[in-house]
């Protein structure tokens, strides 16, 4: 433990510090040697921490898409060089540098905790043995061996013999049933904010080994934490506990506002945003206008959801642009299509002729040629028959007249019914 103390004393009087101004404010509401004093003043040193840390949760989540979008090229590296590691491993350091991803900004947030956790652990610790630590006098002491939450003390582990928790003022029972309770909450919390990470926001359209290692920690880290639980004091079970539900909660807004592209929470957030812009018009919002101007810079490489987004505003008579606005289709040259190709929005829909049949064509033929036969001169030949004299010494023959009222020639043995086309004379 003195290593430790060593390690982080850096970190030990600013965590003391903070927690004894919390505990000032809280103390003069709940009193200064309440549970409640001292448990709200852990909880808001989590939150003060968890608050700097959001721009690395930030770079956490990218990183995390930007690996997720790597799986692909990563599984060809690794089986085109299966029997050359060396290779393997030079292979995948350019592709980082090549991309700019870094495999351990995933793990930030996690990695920046350790010392504010460690730092706390000791303080809590001190307070078990009768130390003073940082700023933590012999006053500030007692009144924190005298709080206890839901009757266990802050210093008190599971693992404590009786002697340890009645020099604390409590009993095993009460110090063991408190810590298994909070104990398996914290390991739920993990397991569903894990959970709900693979279920909600993976791309499902991509199989990778990336997401059967997120798999695997999804029942390791639980169990992780139910080990190690056990040897954490109350007070450090009200970190873990906070920090787990902190982060649940922030991933669920993230997951519900943000979601990764391809995933079944992109399918939902794609839905809601279609019925919300349809009925106002527009996208109101600027993270709306963000999530808008993604998709239609992807053109052709949008993926089902974002194609069905765009089918959907179109059909709803509104367009998608490239800043992320949406503006009513009527009102503009073009329209985007699904493919981002633009296509004439006031161009009307070429309408293919109905094919007739054979008898339809037929009837139309003759009842053309009846009409055509009305109107021309009767002094004018009908037959098609060749001769060899002239025009001004032949007869005109007479026009034949037929039952319903028109003139028609009557048609030769193995010529078409209707108006014939003149044959030209042949030449001599």
């Amino acid at each position: 433990m003195d290593t430790i103390a060593s390690l982080f004393s850096f970190i030990t009087t600013p965590v003391s510090w903070v927690i004894v101004q919390f505990h000032t404010v809280y103390g003069k509401i709940f009193g200064p040697d309440t549970g409640w004093a001292w448990g709200l003043s852990i909880v808001s040193l989590v939150i003060l921490i968890r608050i700097c840390l959001i721009p690395l949760f930030v770079k956490q989540i990218k990183s995390t898409r930007a690996m997720q979008t790597l799986q692909p090229e990563m599984k060809k590296i690794q089986e085109r060089y299966k029997n050359d590691k060396q290779r393997q491993s030079e292979e995948m350091m350019k592709l980082y540098k090549e991309t700019g991803t870094n495999p351990l900004s995933s793990c930030l947030p996690i990695l920046a905790q350790s010392p504010f956790f460690f730092a706390l652990y000791h303080v809590l610790n001190g307070i078990a043995t009768g130390d003073t630590i940082g700023v933590i006098n012999e006053s500030l002491l007692a009144s924190a061996r005298k709080a206890h939450i839901f009757g266990a003390p802050l210093a008190a582990k599971f693992k404590d013999g009786s002697a340890t928790v009645q020099a604390l003022g409590a009993t095993v029972t009460d110090v063991r049933v408190v810590t298994a309770v909070m104990i398996v909450m914290m390991s739920a919390s993990q397991f569903y904010t894990q959970r709900q990470l693979m279920t909600k926001n993976v791309d499902t359209t991509v199989k990778t080994p990336f997401m059967q290692q997120q798999k695997m920690l999804m029942y390791v880290f639980p169990v992780m934490f139910a080990v190690f639980g056990i040897n954490f004091p109350v007070g450090v079970l009200v970190y873990w506990l906070t920090t787990n539900v902190w982060t649940m909660g922030q991933q669920m807004y993230v997951i519900h506002n943000n979601p990764t592209p391809g995933s079944k929470a992109q399918a939902a957030y794609l839905e809601r945003l279609t019925k919300h812009v349809t009925s106002h018009g527009k996208a109101r919002k600027r993270s709306e206008r963000t999530i808008i101007k993604a998709i239609v810079a992807k053109g052709r490489d949008r993926n089902e959801f974002e194609r069905k987004f765009i089918n959907g505003l179109n059909k709803a008579g509104l367009a998608a642009q490239a800043d992320g606005s949406v503006i009513q289709s009527d009102s503009q040259a073009a329209v985007q299509t699904e493919d981002g190709s633009t296509a004439s929005a006031a161009a009307p829909k070429r309408q293919q002729p109905k094919r007739q049949s054979k008898s339809q064509r037929q009837s139309g033929a003759i009842a053309a040629g009846s009409k055509a036969a009305d109107d021309a001169p009767s002094s004018e030949p009908t037959s098609l028959t060749k001769s060899d004299e002239p025009e001004d010494a032949k007869p005109a023959a007479p026009a034949k007249k037929q039952p319903g009222g028109g003139t028609r020639s009557k048609a030769q043995s193995g010529q078409r019914k209707g108006p014939q086309r003149p044959k030209s004379p042949s030449k001599k």
